[in-house]
C-alpha cells in the first residue's frame, strides 16, 4: 500500500522537553522502530509536526539578532533539521532489520496557501514553548506576540491558512516510484502565495501539519493516512467519565461530534477530508484514515488498533 504517515509532536518532544538534539533522537529511536516495518513493506511518506521547534527558533532569532528570520525561512529550517534527525534514525533501522537497500530521503517541501485566507487575521496556531499566563503576557507586550491558553498553559499563536497545493508532489511521485521512503511537507510545509510575477513568496504562518498529510495523501492518491499521536484512539466525550474510544466511523459521523480544535480536532478533518476524496486511479480498496498511537502503527494499518474512519455513502466512497 501507499500510505501517508503524520507524525504527532511528541514522537520528538513531549511537552516540557528540554528541545535538544539528543532528546529528540532518543524519542525518535523507538518511534523509527516501529516504522521502519511499515517502510519494509510499504510505500511510506512521512510528515511530521514542527511547533515547538519552530517556536524555539523564533523565540532565539528574536532575542539574538537585530534582523529575525521570517517564519517561512524558519519552517524551511525545521524541515531540514528534523528530516534530517528522522531521516537518520530510519535508515539505522532500516539497515539493522536487513533492508540497507531502501534509501530515504527529505525534501524541502513548500505548500500553496491563499493570501486572503481569514486565517491571517485571526492567528490560532501554537508554537513554542509553553508558559504560565503572567510569562505569556509579558512576552507579548515586549514582542508583539498575540498568546492563547493551550491546556493548562499559554503560547505564542500564529496564522494557520488552509493547504491548497504542494508545489513539490511531483518530486515526492518521482521518489516513491523509485522506491524511496520520503520525509515531506514537515511542520505542514513551508506557506507560500503567488506573487504578482507569476512566481512564490514565503508568508508569515504554519500550515497544520494533519490537513497538509490530507492534502498529500489526496495529492498521491494513498490508500491509507495514518495521523500517530499519544492516544490509543479518537474518544467521545475525551476526559469525563464517560469517555470511549471510537473504532470505526464515517466521516459523517465523525463530523457530528465534537473535537478540541487544539489537538485532535485537525486530525479528525484531516482524515475526514481524505476518506472524502475520490480515488483518481479508480483503484480499490477505497481511501481510509486510521488515528491512534504510535506504537501501534503496525496495528493500525491492519485495522486491529485505534479509530478507522471511511469515507460516508453521500461522498461515493463505500
Amino acid at each position: 500500500m501507499r500510505i501517508v504517515i503524520a507524525l504527532g509532536g511528541n514522537a520528538l518532544l513531549r511537552r516540557g522537553e528540554r528541545p535538544s538534539a539528543e532528546v529528540q533522537r532518543r524519542n525518535l529511536h523507538p518511534a523509527m522502530s516501529v516504522l521502519a516495518g511499515l517502510a519494509a513493506s510499504h510505500e511510506i511518506v512521512l510528515t511530521h509536526g514542527n511547533g515547538p521547534q519552530v517556536g524555539l527558533l523564533a523565540q532565539q532569532a528574536e532575542s539574538g539578532s537585530d534582523t529575525p528570520l521570517p517564519l517561512d525561512v524558519l519552517g524551511a529550517l525545521t524541515q531540514g533539521m528534523i528530516g534530517y534527525l528522522i531521516e537518520d534514525e530510519l535508515r539505522d533501522h532500516l539497515e539493522g532489520a536487513g533492508e540497507g537497500a531502501k534509501e530515504v530521503a527529505t525534501l524541502l517541501t513548500q505548500v500553496v496557501v491563499d493570501a486572503s485566507d481569514p486565517a491571517f487575521a485571526n492567528p490560532s496556531k501554537p508554537i513554542g514553548p509553553v508558559w504560565t499566563e503572567t510569562v505569556a503576557r509579558r512576552i507579548a507586550a515586549e514582542r508583539g506576540w498575540p498568546v492563547a491558553p493551550d491546556g493548562g498553559y499559554w503560547r505564542r499563536v500564529v496564522p494557520s491558512p488552509e493547504p491548497r497545493r504542494i508545489l513539490e508532489i511531483g518530486a515526492v511521485r518521482l521518489l516513491l516510484e523509485a522506491g524511496v521512503v520520503v520525509i515531506c511537507a514537515g511542520g505542514g510545509g513551508v506557506p507560500v502565495v503567488e506573487d504578482p510575477t507569476g512566481g512564490w513568496r514565503g508568508v508569515e504562518a504554519v500550515v497544520d501539519k494533519d490537513l497538509s498529510a490530507a492534502l498529500l495523501a489526496d495529492q498521491l492518491d494513498a490508500d491509507s493516512l495514518l495521523l500517530l499521536t499519544d492516544v490509543d484512539a479518537v474518544y467521545r466525550d475525551w476526559q469525563t467519565e464517560h469517555a470511549q474510544p471510537i473504532l470505526f466511523a464515517t466521516a459523517d459521523e465523525m463530523r457530528d461530534h465534537s473535537f478540541a480544535a487544539g489537538s485532535m480536532g485537525p486530525k479528525v478533518e484531516a482524515a475526514c477530508r481524505f476518506v472524502s476524496g475520490v480515488r483518481r486511479d479508480g483503484r480499490m480498496p477505497p481511501r481510509v484514515a486510521r488515528i491512534g498511537a504510535l506504537a501501534d502503527a503496525s496495528h493500525l494499518v491492519a485495522g486491529d488498533a485505534g479509530t478507522t474512519i471511511i469515507g460516508s455513502p453521500a461522498s461515493g466512497v463505500d
